[in-house]
């Protein structure tokens, strides 16, 4: 995008450390101490035994030493330094608790991911140079005190439209590395849709090789191999982040339906498709082939991804007939279940019946009908769990602003504040709070095509999606959070993310 923050950074940097309570996502408890930790060339990171915190232990380590010039021998011995320890507790799969003061810090956890989460926010205390991969000044002091830390949401998500334009492995884990930072949690990865499908089907190969072979606007498309899938999920197991995949049906199939005539009602297979028209398409409910085609995509995707969920996608389906549509999704559901997954749908799942245990994603707007909310919060309160994607809130691909030069607007404008100032467990009337598993922030991309343009709709409004699914309720201010957003401001730069300056936010001057 080209509007990266310009400026020197300042000759001197600040010696009081960061406060314990300027961590985004807020923590769910500080209690601030006195003396700081410093981190110096003889710093140890000192883990258990396990496989798992030595891990986390490197991952930390390969963080600070490029900036620090320090050696920070990843270790089980010695005393004083960064330790991270797993211990029973109470904080959950996902909590943790940092004490840090002048002897050192220790960060401990019931499990691997509370230490991961404990670590991000560990760097958001050091100074934002930290990030960078060539040598820096310093200090590098950690503020004293107490933080801990447990998350609202089991459900922390960020979904990557890669249908519409393909985004490379490196692409996706570059992303992957800016959601770990904030304790995201979920990443879901739209694999197909009418202008491509991106992921190998060994039973169905030109669906890659010629639904793959476009994207909008006419460009070269692409796919990931399986070994490529395996990587992303590989890679975001690393940053503790379980992939959902989502095969879109019976909608939004026309690059499946281009590659193989015989899924066609008509037996003719349409055109390819670059265009960002939606609805015109269906998968043919009335043809057993279409079951076998189900049957072999997802027994083949479920094989690749070891994480609990599937997403069948189930979105304006237009060109499906309602009894169609419900008697494709009862036909359907069960064979997810068959190859060990859960449901997940788009909230039009609930038109249907949606399977026991399913998750409905829903994205409607601040405005949508009282009936179709209604309709989602009956199935909530019959056992269905909620994701929630409101697109006027938290879809990434709306524009700021009427001049934003990205993104679409169908869903409106959705400035930063409007992007945080909203509480998950009270949004959808009449759904019990108990309901909500949490949050996701889905990026389209009919009109991003690199990294720089994912992360200028991304960033800032990431960091306040990841707030709402990770902070108590009574931490919500927008007031005091644009302060402390304002202040990931240098570390985006240290990290090379482009991001949009939104006026509402104080950011620092150079």
């Amino acid at each position: 995008m080209g509007v990266s923050v310009t400026g020197a950074a300042p000759a001197s940097r600040p010696t009081a450390p960061t406060p314990l309570d300027r961590v985004i996502p807020a923590p769910a408890s500080v209690t601030p101490g006195k003396n700081p930790y410093r981190i110096t060339r003889g710093t140890q990171i000192r883990v258990d035994g396990s496989r798992e915190t030595r891990r986390v232990g490197e991952y930390l380590a390969d963080i600070l030493r490029p900036s620090t010039g320090y050696r920070l021998p990843v270790t089980d011995r010695g005393a004083g330094g960064i330790r991270l320890r797993l211990e029973r507790g109470a904080s959950g799969a996902e909590g943790y608790r940092l004490d840090s003061g002048p002897s050192g810090v220790t960060i401990t956890a019931a499990a691997p991911a509370g230490l991961f989460h404990g670590v991000q926010s560990l760097r958001q205390l050091l100074p934002a140079a930290v990030e960078k991969d060539s040598v820096q000044p310093g200090p590098w002091l950690v503020a004293g005190g107490t933080i801990e830390d447990t998350p609202r949401y089991g459900w922390r998500g960020a979904m990557l439209d890669v249908s519409r334009h393909f985004f490379t492995v490196e692409q996706v884990k570059r992303y992957i590395d800016q959601l770990a930072l904030y304790k995201i949690n979920k990443l879901h990865l739209h694999l197909s849709d009418d202008q491509g499908w991106r992921i190998a089907i060994d039973s169905w190969p030109r669906l890659a090789t010629y639904g793959g072979s476009t994207q909008v606007g006419g460009g070269p498309g692409g796919h990931y191999t399986k070994a490529d899938y395996k990587e992303i999920v590989r890679y975001a197991s690393s940053r503790y982040l379980e992939v959902v995949p989502e095969i879109d049906m019976p909608g939004h199939t026309n690059a499946a339906l281009a590659s193989y005539a015989e899924l066609n009602c008509d037996g003719v297979a349409p055109p390819l498709y670059t265009g960002t028209a939606v609805g015109f398409s269906s998968l043919c409910v009335g043809k057993d082939i279409t079951y076998d085609f189900v049957d072999d995509v997802i027994r083949e995707l479920a094989a690749l991804t070891p994480g609990r969920y599937l997403h069948l996608g189930g979105d304006e389906a237009h060109s499906t007939s309602h009894e169609d549509y419900v008697a494709f999704m009862e036909r359907v559901q069960p064979v997810v279940a068959r190859y060990g997954k859960t449901v997940v749908g788009w909230h039009q799942l609930t038109g249907a019946t949606p399977a026991k245990g399913a998750l409905a994603q829903y994205w409607g707007l601040d405005g949508t009908s009282a009936q179709e909310k209604e309709r989602v919060a009956a199935a909530a309160r019959n056992g269905t769990g909620i994701v929630l994607s409101p697109a006027d809130r938290i879809y990434l691909d709306m524009k700021y602003t009427a001049d934003t030069p990205l993104g679409l607007s169908w869903a409106g404008l959705v400035e930063v504040r409007r992007s945080y100032d909203w509480d998950p467990g009270a949004y959808l009337p009449g759904a019990p709070a108990s309901a909500i598993r949490g949050v996701e922030a889905p990026l389209w991309s009919e009109t991003l095509t690199n990294s720089d343009e994912i992360e200028y709709m991304a960033f800032p409004r990431l960091p306040g999606v990841a707030e709402l699914g990770w902070s108590p309720a009574s931490t919500h201010d927008w007031d005091a959070y644009k302060v402390r957003l304002a202040a990931q401001a240098e570390r985006w730069e240290a990290l090379g993310v482009d991001f949009y300056r939104s006026p509402q936010v104080p950011w620092p001057t150079a």
